[in-house]
C-alpha cells in the first residue's frame, strides 16, 4: 500500500527527470515567510523597513556597507530611502544605491501582499548560491557567508480606485537574494512562470494620462564624490527598457534557467560595474520534486542533506566543487542529497562493473535543491522514497563500495579513477578514501558489506555477516577510546576526560605539542629560497586556547616574508581551540589524522602561497607529527620590519570529511624605511579527514574561530619565526554583550595550565587537574603510572611514563602484533655475512661465520688469508665517509666531500669535491693550504708551487662581500652594496641603485651628513672640502651608555643585547626594548626602569615622556585664547592645550584652535570645573599641577610644585571643590581642595602603574585604573579613601582611558590591550563590550550619545556613538604628536 501511496511522486519524479521545466517556479524560491525568521514590512505605498544590520560588511561596487534597507517598491538600498516621488517615477540611474528587482510604484496596503526580508547563514542556503554562481561564472572560487532574502508575495502596483471600479486583481511575486563574503557579492532574481502579471506602474502625478513606465530592474552606485566638493552620477546597470524587457525576466533568464537572473555585483579590491551571468551552453532546467504545500506563506524547503559518501557521482559535470582554482586542490565535497530519493542514486553502481554515464547522457536537478543523478533506466527509480531515520539529516548511512578482488576481470573501475586531478591530490596518500575501501585491519582482511534495497519500505539493509564490527577492529581505537558498533558498521569513541575522534583521544585540559618538519620553495621577490627539513614546535595551553608557534632555522628573507603568515600556527589554534559551551575543535572531529591545504593571493602584488600541513598521528608522547610544504611566492618584507594583525574572526564549514573556511586577512608592516603599510591577503583553507560514516553524526554545520593577541616575531640571529594566538571557538552570532562569561570561556580562570576548568553557575568554576596529572586544579603535577604500577604492560613490554600518560614499548627485539609484543625473527632480513648463518633466539639473535671462516659473523675473512696492513689516516677518512665494510655495504652520504688517497694511502696533493667541483691543495694530514681553492671550471692550483700570500681584503671589501654572499651566492634584495675602487678604499660617492639615492661617505665609508641627494637630483661633489664641524654638545648619558655597550659587544650587537634607545637630543625615548623585539619597558628621564611596565606582548607600554622637545622659537605667548562659546572637547598635546568645538555631538574641525601653548611642559591629565569655569592638567616634565581660566588673556597658575614625581590622571570635584590626582613615580593617588589646601595621601599601597583616575560627584566615588602588565585592574572608593575595592579584574590588559558615563550611571574604559572600549555598573554587573576594534586609545570622555578618546596609532580624537559601537568621526590635529588628556568644557554645569 505504502508503493501505491508514492506513485504520484514518482511519476513527477520520472517527468522532470526526461523533460524540461519551462521557467521557476514558485516552490523553487528560496525559503521565506515568518515561520522561517522573517521579517514583514509594514504594509502601505511607501514604507521601507528598519536597518537590517549586516553581521559582515558586504562590497556593493568597490564600496563597503554595513546596512541594507528593504522598500515597498521593489528596491534594496544600502541607506535610508528618500520620499518615493523623489525616484519612483524616474528612469535608472537613482541618485543613491540601489538593487531593483522590479522598481515600480507598489502598494501593499489592505492586505494586498506581503513583503518580507531576513539575514541568512544557513549552509543550505549558502551552498545553493555558490553552486549557481559556480555554474554561471566557470572558474570563480566563491564561498558566501552570508546573504539577505527579500521576498515580495502577491503584492500590487499602486491604483487609485473609485467607486464604479474594483481594485485590480493582478499581482506580482518575485524573490532578490544578495551573497557575499569577505571579498566577493552576488545577487540572485527569481521571477516565478506565474509571478509577474503587471509589468509596470502609472505615474502619480500624471494618472488621467493613459501612461505606464515599464519597471526598471538593475543596479545603481548612487551618486560619487567628484574632486572635492563635487558629487556626480556613480556607474549603474539597468535589464529592462520597456515591457517585452520585463516579460523577459520570467520567459528569459541569463543563467540558462527561464527566471533566474543572476550578477556580480561587488568586489573589494577592483570592480568597475555589475557583471551578469552569461548562458554559454544549453542548461537542463529540471526542477525540483514538488513538496507538499502546508497553508503557510511558502512552500517548505528541507534543509540539504549531506550523504556520507564524498565521492557521488565523481563525473557530474555540475559536481558541486567551490574550490576550482587549478592552483589549489578543490575539497572534496559531497553531492547533496535531495530529501525523499535514495542515496543509491547518488553513486555509479560498482556491482555490476558498469562504467557511470557520461556527462552529456545524465540530466540534472537544479540549480534548487543540489545535483542529483538522474538516469532514464527504470533500474535507478525507486518505487518509494527513502525517508531519513529520526536523527535527521547527516546521520543517514550509506553502504560502503564492496571491494572485490583483485583476479576478478569484472572489477569496476575506482571512484578515485574518475576524480578531478585536484580532487584526487586532496586525498593522495589515502587509498583507502580513495577506494572507497572500508579500514583494513591489521593483516589487511577486507570486509565487504552486502546491501539490499527493500522497495516496498525504502530502508536499506545491511547484510552482518561480514561487516566492520568492533570484535574485529576494537584496535584501531584509540587505547583512551572505546568502540561503539551500529547497523552499517563501528565507530570509535573517547573516555570521559578525553577528547578526539575516537581513533586519537587525548586528555582534557593538558597542554598539547606539535613537531613537524617543513619543506619547501619560496620566491621572496624575486630570490627564491628553499627550506629543508626545518624543525616546527608548537605548544598550545588548551586552558585559554593560547597557541604557540615556532620555526626555526629560517633564511632571513623568507622569515621576514613569512611573518604575515600566521596561519601556518592558526591551524594549530583551530585544532586545540578553547570551546565555548556547545561547540568542537578541531581535534574532536578530525583526530590526529587530516590533510590542511591553505591557499593566500597577497593583494596587491597576486603573490600565491599554497601551505599544504598533513597530520601523520600521534607520537609515543602524544606529540602530533606534522608534515608541512609550503610552495609558491610571498611579497619582500624589509628586513627589521614588524608585522601586526589586529584580531579577526574566521567561519569554517563543515562537511562529512570536509571542512572549509574562506577569509580576507589584513596585516601592517612597520619599518624604518616605510613607515606603516596595510596589506591583505585572501585565505582559503581546505581540511579533509577521515570520517565515520556509521554513527550518529555531532560535528556542527558551522563554527566562528576568534583570533586575538597576535603576537609575530621573527629573530634573525637565532633564525626563527614565531607565532603567538589566542583562539577560540563559538557560534557565528555571539551576544554583543553578554551580563556574564564564566572565566572558563573567556579564558581568565587561573587553573593550572595541566588542568581542565569546569564552568559553574555564573563566574563561577572549579579547575580540575587532566587525566593523567594529580593536584588541587590550580596546581596539577604528573602522576607516574609506572612507579605507582597503574599500568598494564604485557610480557616482553615496559612501561615508559609520559607526560598525563604512559605507554608501553616493546624491549629490545619485540614487535607489537595485535595489541601484544612477539618475538621479531631479524633473520628475515638476512643481518648476517654471506659467510656467516643466523640463529634467532628470543628478543635477539646471533651470527656466525662458516667453517673455514673467521670473523664476528657480520664480517668474515677466509683464515688462510694474511692479515693486511693497518689503514693510513687517509683510508680510516675515506671509509668512514663510505660507510665502511658493514654489513650493508658502502654507502658515502650524497654529496659529502670523500678525500682521494694515493697507492700508499697517503692524502694526494690535489683534492676535488665532485659534487661541488671546487678543488684545493692540502698538506700531509689532510689540511687545506689556505688560498689554494678554486672554483668550478677554473684550472687547479699546482700544489708543488709554493703558494703566494694575497693581499688581505680591506674593509670596503670586506663590507661589500659580507653583502654580496647573501643567500646561495645572491645579495638580498634591495640591500645597499657598497662600491670599492681599484684600491679596495670606498669610493668618494656611493648610491644605492634600488632607492636611487646618492651620498658622499669618508674613508671609513661612513656618510658625510648633508651630501645625500634623492632620485632624480644631480649628486654632491664629493670632492669638496667638507664644511667646519660644528662645535658638538657633549655626549649625554643615554648616548654614553648606548656607546659603552657597543663597544663591549665588540661592535656587533645582536637581538639578544640590549642597546638604549636614545632620541634626536640624546634623551632617554621613554619605551625601551630589546632589539627589534616585543620586549619592552617604560624608563624615566634617567633611563631608570619603571616597575610593573615590562612586557612581551604585541602591544607595548604606554609610556609617556618625562623631557620636553627642544625649544622652537619665537617662543608663544603662554596664555589663554579661549575656543568659541558653547561645548569644547579640550585635550592635552604635549606642550599645549587644544579645543575643539562641538555642534551637538559633531567635531567642528575647521574651528579647532590652540587653547594654551606651554612651552617646556608635557600636559598628560586634563580636566575642566564647570564651577569655576577653569581648566586643570598635570605638568609631567615641570611636575606640577596647574589651572587657568578660560577667559581671553588669561595665564596660568601654579597649584601643586612639590613632592610630585609623575603626575599623570587628574579628575576635579565641583560639588566639593576636590581634585584627585595620580602618581605614577611613588605609585601613589592624592586629593587636595581646588586651591592646594588640605593635600593628603589616598592610597600609597598596591598600584604598580596608575595613570587615569574620573570623579562620580552624585554618589562620591572615585575610580582609577592600574595597567600594571602583569596584574591590571580597574578599582573604587568614596572620596574620602574609603571602601576600597576592584571592580574589573579580568579581560583587561591596558585600560588607560576610563570615563564614566552618568545617562547609563556606568563606568566605562578604553583598553590599549585588548583593543576594546567596554562599560560596567558600578557593583560590577552589566559589563558590555562597546566596540572591540580601537587602535591605541589613552584617555577618555563621555558626552551625550558619544564617547570621544586620544588615540596613539592615529594621533588624533576619534569620535564613537555609543548606542551603535561605530565611529562616527576623527580630528587629527596639523601637527602631529602624541595626545593625552581629554575632557570636555560645557557653558553651565550639566
Amino acid at each position: 500500500m505504502k508503493a501505491r501511496g508514492s506513485l504520484p511522486a514518482v511519476c513527477v519524479f520520472l517527468c522532470w527527470a526526461v523533460c524540461s521545466v519551462s521557467a521557476v517556479r514558485r516552490e523553487h524560491l528560496f525559503p521565506y515567510g515568518t515561520r522561517h525568521g522573517d521579517s514583514t514590512l509594514q504594509e502601505g505605498d511607501d514604507e521601507t523597513s528598519e536597518v537590517l544590520e549586516l553581521r559582515r560588511p558586504l562590497y556593493f561596487y568597490e564600496t563597503q556597507f554595513s546596512a541594507l534597507y528593504v522598500a515597498t517598491n521593489g528596491i534594496i538600498s544600502t541607506q535610508d530611502l528618500p520620499m518615493e516621488k523623489q525616484y519612483v517615477d524616474d528612469g535608472f540611474p537613482t541618485d543613491f544605491p540601489v538593487i531593483a528587482p522590479f522598481l515600480a510604484d507598489i502598494d501593499t496596503s489592505r492586505g494586498r501582499g506581503a513583503i518580507y526580508y531576513r539575514m541568512e547563514e544557513s549552509p543550505g542556503v549558502l551552498t545553493r548560491v555558490a553552486q549557481e554562481v559556480q555554474r554561471s561564472f566557470p572558474g570563480t572560487y566563491f564561498t558566501p557567508t552570508h546573504a539577505v532574502i527579500a521576498t515580495w508575495e502577491n503584492v500590487a502596483a499602486y491604483e487609485e480606485v473609485s467607486r464604479n471600479s474594483a481594485p485590480s486583481s493582478r499581482v506580482n511575486t518575485f524573490q532578490a537574494v544578495v551573497a557575499y563574503d569577505d571579498t566577493d557579492s552576488y545577487a540572485l532574481f527569481l521571477y516565478p512562470e506565474d509571478g509577474l502579471q503587471f509589468f509596470g506602474t502609472r505615474p502619480k502625478e500624471s494618472y488621467n494620462v493613459q501612461l505606464e513606465l515599464p519597471a526598471r530592474v538593475g543596479f545603481c552606485r548612487g551618486e560619487v564624490s567628484f574632486l572635492v566638493f563635487s558629487r556626480t552620477e556613480g556607474p549603474y546597470y539597468s535589464v529592462t527598457s520597456n515591457e517585452q524587457t520585463v516579460k523577459n525576466l520570467y520567459q528569459v533568464g541569463n543563467t540558462g534557467v527561464p527566471g533566474l537572473w543572476l550578477f556580480r555585483i561587488g568586489n573589494r579590491f577592483s570592480f568597475q560595474n555589475v557583471v551578469p551571468a552569461a548562458a554559454a551552453r544549453a542548461v537542463p532546467t529540471a526542477g525540483l520534486v514538488a513538496q507538499d504545500r502546508e497553508a503557510t506563506t511558502t512552500p517548505d524547503y528541507a534543509e540539504v542533506e549531506y550523504p556520507d559518501d564524498p565521492f557521488s557521482d565523481p563525473t557530474n559535470d555540475y559536481y558541486p566543487t567551490v574550490l576550482t582554482d587549478s592552483e589549489f586542490p578543490p575539497p572534496a565535497f559531497p553531492e547533496y542529497l535531495e530529501p525523499g530519493h535514495s542515496p543509491t542514486l547518488l553513486r555509479p553502481s560498482v556491482t555490476r562493473g558498469e562504467e557511470p554515464e557520461s556527462p552529456a547522457s545524465q540530466s540534472h536537478l537544479q540549480p534548487y535543491g543540489g545535483d542529483v543523478l538522474l538516469s532514464s533506466g527504470p533500474e535507478l527509480l525507486p518505487t518509494q522514497p527513502l525517508e531519513p531515520p529520526p536523527s535527521g539529516p547527516g546521520a543517514f548511512p550509506l553502504p560502503e563500495p564492496r571491494q572485490l578482488p583483485h583476479e576478478d576481470a569484472n572489477q569496476p573501475s575506482s571512484p578515485a579513477a574518475h576524480l578531478d586531478p585536484a580532487v584526487q591530490t586532496v586525498y593522495r596518500g589515502r587509498d583507502d578514501v580513495l577506494e572507497g575501501n572500508p579500514p583494513h585491519g591489521p593483516d589487511h582482511y577486507v570486509v565487504s558489506v552486502d546491501e539490499d534495497v527493500d522497495f516496498e519500505t525504502g530502508v536499506i539493509q545491511y547484510s552482518t555477516e561480514n561487516k566492520e564490527t568492533c570484535a574485529r577492529f576494537q584496535q584501531t581505537c584509540s587505547q583512551n577510546g572505546y568502540c561503539t558498533d551500529y547497523s552499517s558498521g563501528f565507530c570509535c569513541h573517547c573516555h570521559t576526560g578525553y577528547y578526539g575522534n575516537g581513533r586519537h583521544c587525548l586528555p582534557e585540559g593538558a597542554p598539547q605539542r606539535v613537531n613537524g618538519k617543513v619543506n619547501g620553495l619560496v620566491s621572496v621577490g624575486a630570490t627564491p629560497v628553499e627550506l629543508d627539513n626545518v624543525d616546527l614546535h608548537a605548544y598550545i595551553v588548551m586552558g585559554d586556547g593560547r597557541a604557540y608557534t615556532a620555526i626555526s632555522q629560517v633564511p632571513e628573507p623568507i622569515g621576514w616574508a613569512l611573518m604575515p603568515m600566521a596561519p601556518i600556527g592558526g591551524l594549530y589554534g583551530w585544532l586545540f581551540a578553547l570551546e565555548l559551551p556547545h561547540h568542537q575543535n578541531g581535534f574532536r572531529i578530525t583526530g590526529a589524522e587530516f590533510t590542511h591545504y591553505t591557499e593566500a593571493i597577497f593583494y596587491p602584488g597576486n603573490q600565491r602561497l599554497t601551505i599544504v600541513q598533513t597530520a601523520q598521528s600521534l607520537s609515543p608522547e602524544n606529540y602530533l607529527s606534522m608534515n608541512i610544504h609550503i610552495r609558491g611566492s610571498v611579497p619582500f618584507v624589509v628586513p627589521g620590519a614588524t608585522v601586526q594583525m589586529e584580531p579577526y574572526k574566521e567561519i569554517y564549514q563543515y562537511y562529512p570529511s570536509v571542512i572549509t573556511s574562506s577569509s580576507v586577512r589584513d596585516y601592517t608592516v612597520v619599518s624604518l624605511e616605510k613607515g606603516s603599510e596595510t596589506y591583505s591577503y585572501q585565505l582559503r583553507q581546505n581540511i579533509t579527514y577521515r570520517d565515520c560514516r556509521h554513527g550518529p553524526r555531532t560535528s556542527p554545520e558551522s563554527q566562528q574561530l576568534s583570533m586575538e593577541r597576535i603576537f609575530i616575531m621573527y629573530d634573525k640571529e637565532e633564525r626563527i619565526l614565531r607565532y603567538a594566538i589566542t583562539n577560540k571557538i563559538g557560534p557565528l552570532r555571539e551576544d554583543p554583550h553578554p551580563e556574564v562569561v564564566n572565566p572558563c570561556y573567556a579564558g581568565t580562570h587561573d587553573c593550572d595550565t595541566t588542568a581542565q576548568c569546569l564552568p559553574g553557575e555564573g563566574e563561577q568554576f572549579r579547575c580540575q587537574c587532566a587525566t593523567g596529572y594529580r593536584g588541587d586544579g590550580r596546581s596539577c603535577h604528573d602522576v607516574d603510572e609506572c612507579a605507582e604500577g597503574l599500568a598494564s604492560c604485557g610480557s616482553h613490554s615496559s612501561c615508559v611514563n609520559l607526560p598525563g600518560s604512559h605507554r608501553c614499548q616493546c624491549q629490545s627485539g619485540f614487535g607489537l602484533s595485535h595489541g601484544t609484543c612477539v618475538d621479531i625473527d631479524e633473520c628475515t632480513s638476512k643481518p648476517c655475512h654471506a659467510q656467516a648463518f643466523c640463529l634467532n633466539s628470543l628478543g635477539s639473535f646471533e651470527c656466525r661465520c662458516r667453517s673455514g671462516f673467521r670473523g664476528d659473523g657480520f664480517n668474515c675473512l677466509p683464515q688462510s688469508l694474511r692479515p693486511e696492513r693497518p689503514k693510513t689516516r687517509c683510508e680510516q677518512h675515506r671509509d668512514s665517509l663510505q660507510g665502511g665494510l658493514g654489513p650493508r655495504g658502502p654507502r658515502p652520504a650524497i654529496g659529502a666531500f670523500v678525500p682521494q688517497c694515493d697507492e700508499e694511502g697517503q692524502y694526494r696533493p690535489l683534492q676535488c669535491h665532485g659534487s661541488t667541483g671546487y678543488c684545493w691543495c692540502v698538506d700531509s694530514g689532510g689540511q687545506e693550504r689556505e688560498g689554494t681553492r678554486t672554483p668550478p671550471g677554473a684550472p687547479p692550483t699546482d700544489c708543488d708551487k709554493p703558494v703566494q700570500p694575497e693581499r688581505p681584503k680591506t674593509r670596503c671589501e670586506q663590507h661589500r662581500d659580507s653583502l654580496q654572499a647573501g643567500y646561495g651566492g645572491r645579495p638580498l634584495v634591495g640591500a645597499f652594496v657598497p662600491q670599492c675602487d681599484e684600491e679596495g678604499q670606498y669610493r668618494p660617492l656611493q648610491c644605492h641603485g634600488s632607492t636611487g639615492y646618492c651620498w658622499c661617505v669618508d674613508s671609513g665609508g661612513q656618510e658625510r651628513e648633508g651630501t645625500r641627494t634623492p632620485p632624480g637630483a644631480p649628486p654632491t661633489d664629493c670632492d669638496k672640502p667638507e664644511p667646519p664641524p660644528l662645535t658638538p654638545r657633549p655626549e649625554t648619558v643615554c648616548e654614553r651608555w648606548r656607546a659603552s655597550l657597543v663597544e663591549y659587544y665588540r661592535g656587533q650587537p645582536t637581538s639578544r643585547h640590549y642597546l638604549p634607545q636614545c632620541d634626536s637630543a640624546g634623551q632617554f625615548v621613554p619605551l625601551q626594548c630589546y632589539s627589534d623585539t616585543t620586549y619592552c619597558w617604560c624608563v624615566d628621564k634617567d633611563g631608570t626602569e619603571v616597575p610593573g611596565t615590562r612586557s612581551h606582548d604585541a602591544v607595548k607600554p604606554p609610556c609617556v615622556p618625562t623631557v620636553p622637545p627642544p625649544t622652537v622659537r619665537p617662543l608663544p605667548r603662554p596664555d589663554v585664547t579661549p575656543p568659541p562659546s558653547g561645548t569644547s572637547l579640550l585635550y592635552a598635546q604635549g606642550q599645549q592645550i587644544g579645543a575643539l568645538p562641538l555642534n551637538g555631538t559633531r567635531m567642528e574641525k575647521a574651528k579647532a584652535s590652540v587653547l594654551l601653548a606651554l612651552h617646556g611642559s608635557i600636559v598628560v591629565g586634563i580636566d575642566y570645573n564647570c564651577q569655576d569655569r577653569k581648566v586643570y592638567w598635570t605638568d609631567l616634565s615641570g611636575r606640577t599641577i596647574n589651572r587657568a581660566s578660560l577667559e581671553s588673556g588669561a595665564e596660568p597658575e601654579t597649584i601643586i610644585s612639590t613632592g610630585l614625581t609623575s603626575p599623570e590622571g587628574l579628575a576635579v570635584d565641583a560639588r566639593r571643590s576636590m581634585m584627585f590626582w595620580v602618581d605614577s613615580g611613588p605609585d601613589k593617588i592624592e586629593s587636595c581642595r581646588l586651591d592646594g589646601r588640605d593635600r593628603k595621601v589616598l592610597f600609597d599601597t598596591d598600584l604598580v602603574n596608575p595613570r587615569a583616575i574620573i570623579v562620580d560627584s552624585a554618589s562620591g566615588t572615585l575610580y582609577w585604573t592600574d595597567w600594571n602588565r602583569d596584574a591590571p585592574k580597574i578599582e573604587s572608593s568614596t572620596v574620602e579613601g574609603h571602601g576600597r575595592r576592584v571592580v574589573v579584574r579580568d579581560g583587561i590588559g591596558l585600560p588607560n582611558a576610563l570615563t564614566f558615563d552618568p545617562s547609563a550611571r556606568q563606568i566605562c574604559w578604553a583598553d590599549a590591550g585588548t583593543k576594546r572600549l567596554e562599560c560596567i555598573a558600578p557593583d560590577g554587573t552589566g559589563r558590555r563590550v562597546i566596540n572591540s576594534n580601537l587602535n591605541y586609545p589613552f584617555s577618555l570622555v563621555s558626552y551625550a550619545n558619544h564617547f570621544y578618546y586620544t588615540d596613539w596609532r592615529r594621533d588624533g580624537v576619534i569620535a564613537l556613538n555609543r548606542d551603535s559601537g561605530q565611529f562616527t568621526d576623527e580630528y587629527l590635529p596639523d601637527q602631529r604628536s602624541h595626545l593625552y588628556g581629554i575632557t570636555v568644557a560645557s557653558p553651565s554645569c550639566l
